[in-house]
């Protein structure tokens, strides 16, 4: 399918701020899942926008602001056509082996819980990676609650396991912690989803996860609605874990009281499934 993407990032300061520094991974890249029609990213300020790659091939951007800043918009648009690979990635450059994304990063470590979560709910899998992963990806999503409230960015993958509740990074990281532990090497993802009953006015991005499975490659799993990405997926950015894929990272100087908002709307081009 053909979705039209707008992600616009407001920063508002309650004094001004003297300046900014951004990081943003708001660029998708193609892959045999996706090609990009056409994408912009733009800021609200006279400053000078530039692109680069991070170590995983993530298509950066970043910039630097000058102030006075009492308000900062960053706006990602385009259009990418979809097709359902059924969560395999295919035909993507990988800058490094995937034994580097067995490493744990201080979000996704396992605890005893997670541990006990990966090992039960794949005893009964005979050894096959793929439903191995099913079913540990279903069992959180049995265990974990939707919560929109409940954590934030710092949350780590055993915080949200022992609270029962996250949001999707929250569910990635915990599958993320389970799947290195049991030997597959697993990194976050971060891109948005087409929801049809939602298309406009989404407050955040999606996040899900991938696992290195033999023979398959790198397979996306999402256990926050226990699928594999479909063609209502589009992939932006990888990381280790979320911090490594996040859409929108930077700091001030000055300012303060800072009120951010986020407002994303993943639209049906009109061309419909291919």
């Amino acid at each position: 399918m053909r979705l039209s993407i707008r992600h616009e990032t407001t920063y508002i300061y309650g004094t001004p701020a003297a300046w900014a520094i951004q990081t943003l991974r708001l660029a998708p890249r193609g892959y045999g899942g996706q090609s990009i029609g056409s994408w912009r990213v733009e800021v609200d300020r006279d400053c000078r926008v530039d692109q680069a790659w991070d170590a995983f091939g993530n298509i950066l951007h970043s910039f630097t602001a000058d102030g006075p800043l009492e308000k900062l918009s960053i706006v990602a648009t385009g259009e990418v056509e979809t097709n359902d690979t059924h969560g395999v990635v295919q035909d993507q450059v990988e800058r490094f082996p995937e034994i580097l994304f067995l490493r744990d990063t201080s979000l996704t470590e396992a605890d005893d819980a997670i541990r006990a979560l990966a090992e039960v709910s794949t005893a009964r899998t005979t050894g096959d990676p793929i439903a191995m992963m099913h079913g540990f990806m279903n069992a959180i999503r049995d265990s974990t609650r939707f919560d929109t409230g409940a954590t934030d960015v710092t949350t780590t993958a055993r915080q949200a396991l022992a609270l029962g509740h996250g949001v999707c990074q929250d569910f990635a990281h915990i599958f993320i912690a389970g799947a290195r532990h049991l030997g597959f090497p697993a990194r976050y993802v971060s891109g948005y989803l087409y929801k049809e009953d939602a298309p406009e006015l989404q407050e955040a991005g999606h996040g899900w996860a991938e696992a290195h499975l033999p023979d398959l490659g790198w397979v996306g799993f999402d256990p926050t609605n226990a699928v594999c990405p479909t063609e209502a997926y589009v992939r932006v950015a990888v990381g280790l874990d979320y911090l490594g894929a996040a859409p929108v990272r930077g700091s001030q100087h000055g300012g303060s009281d800072e009120k951010l908002s986020v407002q994303i709307s993943v639209k049906d081009a009109g061309f419909g499934a291919r």
